[in-house]
């Protein structure tokens, strides 16, 4: 759904929410909060994704779309590299294989509070509520009807952010699902009411999921099989059928 709204904000098949480096943030304040147990991991990547919001918010208030898509590639690689440092100086072993196993999509819920669970669920439900909330507007924005002023866009930045979190400081990053699920759900549906492609998007990308789930659990050749990376395999098809239809 995150996905979806960025598309539409941007109007822009590369909208992502990974692009402004939401997604680094995420793994960044859950690397910070694990390596140094300040914090449960699901509020260190929310304080550390709002903090990447905030700083999205004013640039969005300043520069034009495609300039706002070059700035949050370069900002998420400099996220990313700090996540990096974090990670390289983890004080023991131990912590160091609890967060590559979170990153490699948490699915077990390891180290993952009922805490966090509630927490993550609070902001899903913001997300949710903003997504529906704006969904009209962003239909119409996407159409070329009208135009969603800077100070709204960086508002449905921030009510994107609440969708990132929940899901990113649960199970770690699961990048493709926000990328190549709505650009399927686009080819597949014509129609631009964005409401149509929360519920394809949202029911392909938990059917990957599930998919995905599966062959990690029960088709793994005997060894351990990282369920981001086995996702973005088994995507590779829909991959090609995004390209192939670009291309008619």
């Amino acid at each position: 759904m995150g996905g979806i709204q960025m598309q539409y904000l941007w109007r822009n098949q590369l909208g992502d929410v990974y692009s402004l480096g939401l997604g680094s943030a995420a793994c960044l304040g859950a690397a910070a909060a694990t390596m140094s147990g300040w914090c449960s991991l699901t509020v260190g990547s929310f304080i550390c994704t709002l903090a990447c919001t905030l700083v999205c918010f004013f640039v969005t208030m300043k520069v034009s779309t495609q300039r706002l898509i070059t700035f949050g590639i370069l900002f998420g690689t400099f996220i990313g590299s700090l996540g990096t440092i974090v990670v390289t100086n983890a004080p023991t072993g131990d912590l160091l294989k609890q967060y590559y196993l979170w990153g490699a999509a948490n699915f077990r819920l390891e180290g993952v509070t009922t805490g966090d669970i509630i927490f993550s669920l609070s902001l899903f439900a913001v997300g949710l509520f903003a997504a529906f909330s704006q969904a009209g507007r962003l239909s119409s924005h996407f159409r070329g009807e009208t135009e969603i002023r800077p100070v709204g866009k960086a508002l449905i930045l921030l009510a994107i952010m609440f969708l990132v979190t929940s899901a990113v400081s649960i199970c770690g990053p699961i990048g493709f699902v926000s990328l190549g699920v709505p650009n399927l759900s686009r080819l597949l549906c014509k129609s631009t009411d964005i409401r149509r492609h929360y519920l394809i998007s949202s029911l392909m990308g938990v059917g990957l999921l599930l998919i995905t789930y599966l062959v990690v659990e029960y088709v793994n050749f005997g060894i351990y099989l990282p369920i981001s990376a086995t996702m973005s395999l088994l995507a590779l098809p829909l991959m090609a059928i995004i390209f192939i239809k670009g291309r008619e």
